[in-house]
């Protein structure tokens, strides 16, 4: 049941229902309002917004109080909020579409790979303000207590102050220590993906993803890894319309004619 007269907080994830990164985040979003969570079973990371197209999926609740539902889904985290949407939320939008915390940074491109960011994006489609959340961490016990505080302010924030259409937000927190927050542009970067290379007795190769990180402009102090890198966290604002609007033109001249 719900407590009446407070928003309700949709959350999700793609490190599993049972991370420590979503336990925290339940832990803040609930002084807030009623919170209502769908996150996968197991962990989905890396799945960008992959959904399930061939096979059914489940939603199984896990627990229920006043104002606070867990449910797990066998999905990827975008099918979890295509099925709290469908499922859940029929008749009433969640005022706020939170995904995270997740274990790992999602600045620059990584956001082009995260189903943290991808699950935030399936909120935006659906017109509710979503907001990915992200610690540059990968320890499943990481230190979530020295972030929690500016989270309870962007939240605050949001829930003041929707944003605009078709705009989401991509957060995420250095490691340690968090100087202050810092809205700013995603850097241009890229993984070298190198592949560890096994060959087994038979000679069958397997591969193993590995790589390095390359940022192009590690001195561009409004970028998300700057920031980062000085013990900031980022807030960028982004955008589902993947639209260049900036060659838009020229391409109308060079293919505009094409028959």
């Amino acid at each position: 049941m719900e407590k009446p007269n407070r928003p309700t907080i949709l959350i999700t994830n793609d490190d599993s229902v049972y991370s420590k990164g979503i336990c925290e985040l339940i832990k803040v979003a609930r002084e807030f309002g009623n919170v209502v969570v769908v996150a996968p079973d197991r962990v989905r990371s890396g799945m960008s917004r992959a959904i399930t197209h061939a096979e059914t999926m489940h939603l199984n609740k896990l627990h229920e109080e006043d104002g606070f539902i867990v449910y797990s889904s066998s999905g990827t985290p975008v099918d979890c909020v295509k099925l709290a949407f469908f499922a859940l939320f029929k008749e009433n939008k969640p005022d706020l579409l939170i995904s995270g915390i997740n274990h790992g940074s999602n600045s620059s491109v990584n956001a082009v790979y995260s189903a943290t960011v991808g699950a935030a994006m399936e909120g935006c489609i659906n017109n509710v303000s979503s907001v990915a959340l992200s610690l540059c961490d990968h320890n499943e016990d990481a230190d979530f207590s020295f972030i929690l505080p500016a989270i309870k302010k962007i939240i605050l924030t949001m829930l003041n102050h929707p944003l605009p259409y078709a705009t989401y937000l991509n957060v995420n927190f250095p490691m340690g220590q968090l100087e202050g927050m810092k809205v700013c542009r995603q850097s241009d970067a890229r993984w070298s993906e190198e592949y560890d290379q096994k060959i087994s007795e038979y000679g069958d190769k397997s591969y193993l993803l590995g790589g390095y990180f390359d940022n192009r402009e590690p001195q561009s102090e409004d970028t998300d890894e700057w920031a980062l890198n000085h013990h900031f966290g980022s807030i960028v604002p982004s955008k589902v319309d993947m639209t260049n609007y900036e060659c838009l033109n020229d391409l109308k001249n060079l293919y505009g004619n094409i028959r």
